[in-house]
């Protein structure tokens, strides 16, 4: 990892469970993440917010609850129009392979579905924001 990243993992909507989000968010952690959870029932805003305060570099989303295609693109586009853009969002939960390339279309940069190893979610994230920095910095 080339420096500490932030990361916000967060629970947007009325979706009550957050088992797999406190797993993500700790093993982030191991793998030398700075991780701030945000905590169940998060608004799109308070999600951005919580971006913006924390000066992110990525956001995770969980979602169990099926609102995935309405409340992930409110988000993508919400940083976006707060010239967040480079924020890396990832989203985890049950999401339908159908709806995948959805979200990859408004701005998610990978979908983990249940069952990912946690090593290769982060794994990814630290290759995707070492990526970005690099390119940054090039």
């Amino acid at each position: 990892m080339d420096r500490p990243y932030r990361v916000i993992v967060a629970k947007p909507g009325l979706d009550g469970h957050d088992r797999g989000a406190k797993v993500i968010a700790r093993a982030l952690r191991d793998a030398g993440f700075e991780v701030i959870y945000t905590g169940l029932h998060q608004t799109p805003e308070q999600i951005v917010q919580a971006v913006i305060q924390e000066d992110a570099d990525a956001l995770g989303l969980s979602l169990l609850s099926g609102a995935h295609m309405t409340l992930v693109p409110r988000i993508v586009e919400s940083l976006r129009d707060n010239d967040l853009s480079e924020v890396l969002v990832m989203v985890g939960g049950i999401i339908p392979e159908d709806d995948i390339p959805g979200l990859t279309e408004v701005g998610v940069a990978r979908v983990f579905t249940p069952g990912t190893p946690l090593q290769e979610v982060s794994s990814w994230l630290e290759t995707a924001l070492d990526d970005r920095e690099r390119a940054q910095h090039s």
